[in-house]
């Protein structure tokens, strides 16, 4: 490792500290100042004021706010969320651990697809510029990124799940097999790979296909449109130029030579529709009754649960900012000129 991005590396992390610091407290502020008191909203307003007053002394929500800001940013740093408003919850720990990995196993393959088909058609849109070829791509980019994500999912739930039933609609496994199927990484993939439970492995990759194809597909578009503009650009440089001098092949030229110096605004665009994506699962977990994280926080958010709510926003926070310094250090990877 040189000395110069071990300076970069270093610089970078003490960066994201200050910045992972900001976005938990922007969700501590938001949750303190929204209107309602979350304690009558969840027991509803029959509740006495000494019941009342007790779960909120459960929860430290009657001690200073300094008092409640530091024990918040100890608990974020921590992973120690405590327990839900609701008496005899589980701990959020434990609910985050179990989801997580559902989460996650739905965010990597969209990611792939989208991060796969949109460089792939932007690559090709440029290669057949103002052709059939690449109006279509265009006009697909458009169109796909402009539909919601839910209405997306709906459709593919009707066509593929009933009408022609391809793939199940909801949850990450058949229920007969959930009921003797061991996870203890909650990553079905791969506990069914590691365990060679292969009824199970093909059961939960028919449950991943569609809800994971509808969030990459949505998210595809700005892949194309970038990709497409910077190739068109990369293409009229000056190496190209005399690659094409030299006789190399065309196809070369475009996927191995141009498509490579593009990486910069396309691994940019990566860690941003990471922070989409996660959004969007929100919606595409709730569509297809996937449990993840966003499912998860739906729920809360309907149930008024404050504690939960606010340690979820804060995970989610958490992940975008780490995202975003790794996508940093590929940088300097990609393009040693970063790092000075």
């Amino acid at each position: 490792m040189s000395a110069s991005f071990r300076r970069f590396l270093i610089t970078r992390i003490l960066l994201t500290i200050p910045m992972v610091l900001i976005l938990i407290t922007m969700v501590f502020v938001i949750m303190r100042i929204l209107p309602g008191d979350p304690i009558r909203s969840q027991l509803g307003p029959k509740v006495s004021e000494e019941q009342a007053n007790a779960i909120r002394e459960r929860l430290g929500l009657n001690r200073p706010l300094i008092v409640q800001y530091v024990d918040f940013v100890a608990d974020m740093v921590t992973f120690n969320f405590g327990n839900a408003l609701t008496q005899g919850e589980r701990p959020i720990r434990d609910e985050l651990a179990e989801r997580l990995p559902a989460t996650m196993e739905l965010a990597i393959p969209a990611m792939l697809f989208t991060a796969c088909f949109g460089i792939l058609g932007g690559a090709v849109a440029a290669k057949y510029r103002k052709r059939f070829l690449d109006y279509g791509l265009r006009l697909f980019s458009i169109a796909v990124y402009s539909m919601p994500v839910f209405f997306m999912g709906l459709l593919f739930q009707i066509l593929f799940g009933v009408r022609i039933p391809l793939f199940p609609i909801a949850g990450r496994m058949d229920s007969l097999l959930l009921t003797t199927f061991q996870s203890p990484t909650n990553f079905y993939i791969l506990d069914a790979i590691l365990t060679r439970n292969w009824p199970a492995l093909q059961s939960a990759i028919l449950h991943l296909i569609m809800p994971a194809f509808t969030l990459g597909l949505v998210l595809c578009g700005p892949y194309i449109r970038l990709t497409r503009v910077n190739m068109i650009e990369m293409l009229q440089a000056d190496f190209i130029t005399a690659g094409r001098a030299r006789g190399l092949p065309e196809n070369r030229l475009i996927f191995k030579h141009a498509l490579r110096n593009t990486f910069i605004p396309i691994m940019t665009l990566i860690g941003l529709e990471f922070a989409i994506l996660l959004a969007g699962a929100v919606l595409t977990e709730s569509t297809f009754s996937w449990p993840g994280m966003g499912r998860y926080l739906v729920e809360r958010i309907a149930l008024r649960d404050y504690t939960a709510v606010q340690s979820v926003i804060g995970v989610f926070a958490m992940f975008v900012a780490a995202i975003m310094l790794i996508m940093d250090i590929l940088y300097a990877f990609v393009d040693p000129r970063i790092r000075y």
